[in-house]
């Protein structure tokens, strides 16, 4: 009987300490190189900010990722799973600590305005359009599949705000097939960029120096405007990336130390009885 008892805290040891290494496993893995979906040319990793362990999202360079989308982008790509306000959520583009309500954000509420969306009439009931308000989601560009593929060559346009947990290869394979295009000029429609799966893509190089004017006065290079969107869609993809990355090192912190004094406890407890 107490052969039996004497391990039983071992055991339990055993599983915390297996759980402490999943936790670290999970936290710290990352892949280090990322390859385009469906065969496309290998995509070369870069260095972003918000990854690793303890990476962030970079808020001047998200501030200038939406003016790209909101200037270049949005003619074809939506953003359906976001709201206007979440542009003002804690950790998000353009939160204020002044307005812990991001409906109340005069800057979201400005770019609220700057969109359109369709309203039901309440006297009436007819469609009508409007400015929009932080609570709206940000509206479709077009008003169904075949309207979006009439208007782009054939070509459903993907929404963009799952763009980089969505593709293999993430950030590293939008920016690589926003600069990817070999020139301007296609055929029958068709682009060439090595990136993109079979090579041939029907939109468009979308970028070009100095397409738009930062408000901050950064250049807006090709470059710089490819990082700047790819930084905007990556936290709009997964917004709460900070907050998760927190709690994940806290839960790992917390496992180590419940760890660390489990096993001093075993040591102490059991350690005039021989096993």
């Amino acid at each position: 009987m107490l052969k039996i008892i004497t391990k039983t805290p071992m055991k339990i040891l055993v599983k915390i300490l297996a759980t402490v290494a999943i936790v670290s496993t999970s936290l710290f893995a990352g892949a280090m190189v990322a390859q385009a979906a469906g065969g496309g040319e290998h995509v070369e990793v870069q260095d972003w900010g918000f990854k690793g362990p303890f990476g962030n999202y970079d808020r001047p360079a998200m501030q200038r990722g939406y003016q790209v989308y909101k200037e270049v982008c949005s003619s074809c790509h939506a953003l359906e799973h976001l709201s206007f306000r979440h542009l003002g959520d804690k950790g998000g583009p353009f939160y204020d600590p002044e307005f812990p309500n991001p409906n109340d954000n005069p800057v979201v509420k400005a770019f609220a305005k700057d969109w359109t969306v369709e309203r039901i009439d309440q006297d009436n009931g007819d469609p009508v359009d409007d400015a929009g308000i932080p609570a709206d989601q940000f509206p479709d560009i077009f008003p169904n599949a075949i309207a979006a593929a009439a208007s782009n060559g054939g070509a459903v346009p993907p929404d963009l705000s799952i763009i980089i947990p969505a593709r293999p290869g993430g950030a590293d394979y939008l920016y690589a097939l926003l600069t990817g295009y070999d020139s301007d000029e296609s055929h029958d429609g068709v682009y060439h960029n090595a990136v993109f799966p079979g090579g041939a893509i029907k939109m468009a190089p979308p970028l070009s120096d100095d397409l738009v004017e930062y408000a901050d006065g950064t250049q807006a290079t090709t470059d710089q405007m490819a990082r700047d969107v790819v930084e905007f869609l990556a936290w709009s993809g997964d917004p709460k990336m900070e907050v998760r990355k927190k709690v994940g090192f806290a839960t790992f912190l917390f496992l180590f130390i419940f760890a660390l004094l489990l096993f001093m406890t075993y040591k102490e407890v059991w350690k005039d009885v021989e096993h």
